[in-house]
C-alpha cells in the first residue's frame, strides 16, 4: 500500500508522546522510502477542528491507513500539553 502526499489517513495506534490516539485523522505531508536502516514511513500532520496544527508525527506505514468514505469524523478535546 502506498499513500499519496496530502492524502487523509487514519492513525491505527496511539502516539501518547504526541497526544494522538488511534482513529485520529491527519494529512500526509512527507513520504520516506524504505532504506537499509528504516522501513517506509510518513510525516503526518494532525489538525484541530479550527484548522490549527496539533501535531506532526513521523510514523511507519503500518501505523496509518487511507481514510475512506466509510470513515466518520468526530471530535474530542485534547489533553493539555
Amino acid at each position: 500500500m502506498s499513500v499519496a502526499l496530502f492524502q487523509r489517513v487514519v492513525l491505527l495506534r496511539d502516539l501518547p508522546e504526541d497526544g494522538l490516539r488511534a482513529g485520529d485523522v491527519g494529512s500526509v505531508v512527507e513520504h520516506y522510502p524504505a532504506s537499509d536502516q528504516a522501513p517506509e514511513g510518513y510525516e503526518v500532520e494532525f489538525f484541530a477542528a479550527n484548522g490549527e496544527t496539533v501535531a506532526v508525527a513521523s510514523v511507519p506505514l503500518d501505523a496509518i491507513r487511507p481514510a475512506t468514505e466509510r470513515d466518520l469524523l468526530s471530535s474530542r478535546v485534547l489533553a493539555p500539553a
